[in-house]
C-alpha cells in the first residue's frame, strides 16, 4: 500500500468539509479527480474508507484510522517545512558555542540574552566540554562558533575580530607591587598567581609573558569564578592577570590596583571562529554585531561606580 501526503490531505479535507464538492474546492481539484483519488486509495487499502450513503459523508472505521494518521503526520510535515524555510531564509538554525576564553562567559551572557529575544527560532547552546577541542569540534560541526584569542590557519574556518583587550595585573592596594608603574615577568617570581582553571597556554599571563621569559611563579592557585579571584586578591592572598574589561570597576575601588604588563603593555584580540561562509548567515552576523556592541559597553566605566573615589594610576 502506497500512501502519499495528498491521500492524507484528501481524507482530512472530506472529513472537515463533509462532502466531495467542498473538499474538492478546498484542495483545488475537480470533484471527478477527487472521486478517482478516493477509489485509488480504497483499491490499495482493500477496504472502504467512507460510508457513502450518509450526509455529510462519514468515515468508515478504516477511514477513521487513516484520519488519525493524517492528523498526526500532516502537522509534523508542516512544522518541518516551516523549519526548512527558516533555515533557507536564515531565520532559524543552530548556534552551539565553544569558549576558549574562560573570562568570556561574563561578557557573552548579555550578548546571548539579547540574541535570544531577536532570534527565538535559533537553537543556542554553550558546549563547555569542547572548549579545549574547539577547532576540531568546529570542523566536525559539533559546534558552530568558537570564541578564541588564538586564531589558527585552519582550512574551512573564518576568524572574525570582535574586540581588542589588554591583560592587566591586578593586586591588592597594600601589595608591594602596587607601587610599580608596570609589571614585568620577573615580578611574578615569589608570587602566588591566581588564575582560571585552564591550561597555561590558554592564559595570557603565561602565553604572552611568563613562558617567553622562562619565569615560574612561586605558586599557581586555580579559581573558577572572577568574583572569587578578586576577593582573594583584595585579601592579599595572591595576584592575578585579567582582561581589562573584566576589571573595569577596579580603578574605582580602593582595595585594588591594576597595572599594565611590561612598560609598553600587551594587547590581545578576541575572535569568533566560524565555518567558512557561515559568518554571513543573518543570525550569525547579528550575533557578531551584538558581541561587538557589548564589548564597547564593557570598555566604559560602570554608571554605578563611585567616580569620586580616589583613582589609582593604571
Amino acid at each position: 500500500m502506497n500512501i502519499e501526503f495528498r491521500h492524507l490531505r484528501t481524507i482530512k479535507a472530506i472529513h472537515d468539509t463533509g462532502g466531495l464538492a467542498k473538499a474538492a474546492d478546498l484542495l483545488n481539484i475537480t470533484q471527478s479527480a477527487l472521486s478517482h483519488q478516493i477509489k485509488g486509495i480504497e483499491d490499495q487499502a482493500g477496504v472502504e474508507l467512507f460510508v457513502r450513503r450518509t450526509k455529510p459523508m462519514r468515515l468508515s472505521p478504516a477511514g477513521m484510522k487513516m484520519l488519525a494518521a493524517a492528523e498526526d503526520i500532516l502537522p509534523r510535515v508542516a512544522a518541518l517545512q516551516t523549519e526548512f524555510e527558516g533555515l533557507v531564509s536564515g531565520k532559524a538554525g543552530r548556534l552551539h558555542i565553544a569558549i576558549e576564553c574562560h573570562a568570556c562567559f561574563e561578557w557573552l551572557f548579555p550578548v546571548l540574552e539579547a540574541f535570544r529575544k531577536a532570534w527565538p527560532e535559533v537553537d543556542v547552546d554553550i558546549r563547555p566540554g569542547l572548549a579545549f577541542d574547539a577547532f576540531p569540534a568546529l570542523r566536525r560541526e559539533d559546534v558552530d562558533l568558537v570564541v578564541t584569542s588564538d586564531p589558527e590557519d585552519i582550512e574551512g574556518a573564518d576568524f572574525t575580530p570582535i574586540f581588542d583587550y589588554s591583560p592587566v595585573f591586578v593586586a591588592s592596594a597594600a601589595h608591594p607591587l602596587a607601587q610599580k608603574p608596570y609589571i614585568d615577568a620577573d615580578d611574578f617570581k615569589g608570587e602566588t598567581l591566581i588564575t582560571y582553571p585552564v591550561e597555561r597556554t590558554r592564559l595570557d599571563v603565561f602565553s604572552q609573558l611568563l613562558i617567553p621569559a622562562s619565569v615560574e611563579p612561586a605558586e599557581v592557585r586555580q579559581v573558577e569564578l572572577t568574583a572569587v579571584i578578586l576577593l582573594l586578591v583584595a585579601s592579599n592572598r595572591g595576584v592575578a592577570v585579567l582582561p581589562d574589561w573584566v576589571v573595569r570597576e577596579v580603578r574605582y575601588n580602593s582595595d585594588y590596583v591594576t597595572r599594565p604588563l611590561t612598560d609598553k603593555g600587551i594587547t590581545r584580540r578576541l575572535y569568533a571562529a566560524t565555518r567558512t561562509g557561515e559568518s554571513d548567515l543573518p543570525f550569525m552576523a547579528h550575533l557578531l554585531r551584538l558581541a561587538r556592541h557589548e564589548a564597547v559597553k564593557l570598555q566604559r566605566p560602570s554608571p554605578h561606580s563611585d567616580r569620586n573615589k580616589p583613582q589609582a594610576p593604571v
